[in-house]
């Protein structure tokens, strides 16, 4: 990924109709490692489940709620 965002710095060197080119090709790249990071073997188990906070049943108390 650095590599990728160092790659950036190219289009300094360029003039202004040359930064597209810079700037696809990190997008591609981005897009490409970040694919490959969501991807998974087919016959990999799901990691675990990890449960969120406990929902709280409190209610708001508002006896100190004074504001005009």
């Amino acid at each position: 990924m650095d590599a990728r965002l160092e790659r950036l710095a190219d289009a300094d060197h360029l003039p202004a109709d040359g930064h597209i080119e810079v700037y696809e090709d990190v997008h591609r790249g981005l897009r490409a490692e970040l694919t490959s990071l969501d991807s998974r073997p087919a016959d990999a188990a799901p990691g675990p489940v990890r449960p969120g906070p406990a929902p709280s049943h409190r209610t708001h108390d508002t006896r100190h709620d004074n504001r005009s």
